[in-house]
């Protein structure tokens, strides 16, 4: 019998936290558990090589004065929450990680995981700076073989590009089922939440199984515009659609989302790490070679990382005109030097669109919650 659709976002909100269960599970089966915080991490080759891949805490304040401790004060919430929960013990899937994938996607995380290598193995990947020039693709590549001989070296397994392309077919269908869910927000008016579709789509990383994933989240879809064909709308018609862009934002959902969408407004697209940006990816799995398919389609992301990055500018645009945005709001974190001075480019190509453009920064404190509210609802106002 199919479950009322607030049953069913809840059972995704509860996946994190049933994931510490069977994360354990996985340990005591004698199976190896990476943690990794970052869209950029291959998780083809990880699959490949028998882990089972898990998204690291780093969403909460409670971690950042433990951090302090050892980290600037002035340094990005996300970075600092992360380190904490690490030293402090406090993330069950940092604790049961047999290994921490880190990537030099800013320099506040580089350093960051130079410490968090004395509680725990850490792998760091070296990125390119850049998509445009030449040697961008092969010093990927060479970075990708690099980690797959450590991953073999290390571990004694073997990463076969049969391996590899049954990975990235996996890893495919969980991406077609992740866009099939976001893409019901095409409508008029969008069938969900935005806070309700971001906490499905964080709780489907923490299932372990990619049938359970593509099941789940096909069926979510399914249910959610079965209920919207039966006249059943969160929000009425003229609603105000709103595009979300910028730094990850699962340690200031609530008071950014969550109000937004309290008043008035109804966000239909998340161009952030959690939502569309690293999903609508594919990998090419006929491709002769499959580890350079895996290597481009990451290298398509679209991170403020790169110089430049015209890839997210095109990307906003497409994103734009198919969810129909009515305003774009781009959330960026304190001292996030990529997302925050690639700001400008961001607001400029919103003046280009005729898109009103609200810019917040805001870090994981609620000091500012009343303030995040007046902004907010005077954006709305204006549209």
């Amino acid at each position: 019998m199919t479950q009322a659709l607030p049953q069913q976002f809840e059972q995704f909100s509860e996946a994190r936290r049933a994931g510490f269960l069977r994360a354990k599970q996985i340990k005591e089966n004698g199976g190896r558990i990476a943690g990794t915080f970052c869209t950029f991490t291959p998780s083809e080759i990880l699959d490949a090589a028998g882990f089972v891949s898990v998204s690291l805490c780093g969403t909460s304040g409670e971690t950042i004065p433990a951090a302090e401790a050892h980290l600037p004060k002035n340094l990005c919430p996300l970075i600092k929450s992360s380190y904490g929960f690490a030293v402090s013990d406090k993330c069950p899937y940092t604790y049961f990680s047999d290994l921490i994938i880190g990537e030099t996607t800013c320099d506040g995380k580089k350093k960051m995981y130079e410490l968090l290598g004395d509680l725990k193995k850490v792998y760091t990947l070296h990125l390119p700076q850049g998509t445009d020039h030449d040697y961008a693709l092969e010093m990927w590549l060479w970075e990708l073989r690099r980690f797959i001989a450590f991953l073999e070296r290390e571990y004694g397994v073997s990463v076969t590009p049969e391996k590899l392309r049954a990975a990235a077919v996996a890893r495919n269908e969980e991406r077609r089922a992740r866009c099939g869910l976001m893409e019901l927000q095409k409508l008029s008016p969008p069938p969900m939440r935005g806070h309700q579709l971001f906490k499905a789509l964080e709780g489907a990383g923490f299932r372990f199984s990619h049938d359970e994933v593509v099941s789940s989240l096909t069926t979510l879809t399914r249910d959610v515009r079965a209920a919207y064909d039966r006249g059943e709308r969160p929000f009425p018609d003229g609603v105000r659609r709103i595009l979300v862009t910028g730094c990850p934002i699962g340690g200031v959902l609530d008071k950014t989302v969550g109000v937004l969408e309290e008043q008035g407004g109804a966000v239909v697209c998340f161009e952030n790490c959690s939502g569309i940006k690293a999903a609508c990816r594919m990998v090419d799995t006929d491709a002769e070679d499959i580890l350079t398919a895996i290597a481009e389609r990451y290298l398509r992301i679209g991170c403020p990382v790169m110089t430049p990055n015209p890839i997210r500018a095109e990307h906003l645009t497409q994103l734009a005109r198919e969810y129909r945005a009515d305003g774009v709001v781009e959330i960026v974190l304190p001292s996030c030097q990529p997302y925050g001075v690639e700001s400008r480019q961001i607001r400029r190509l919103c003046g280009e669109l005729g898109l009103p453009c609200l810019q917040l920064e805001t870090d994981y404190s609620p000091a500012d919650a009343g303030q995040l509210t007046t902004r907010l609802s005077a954006f709305l106002e204006m549209l």
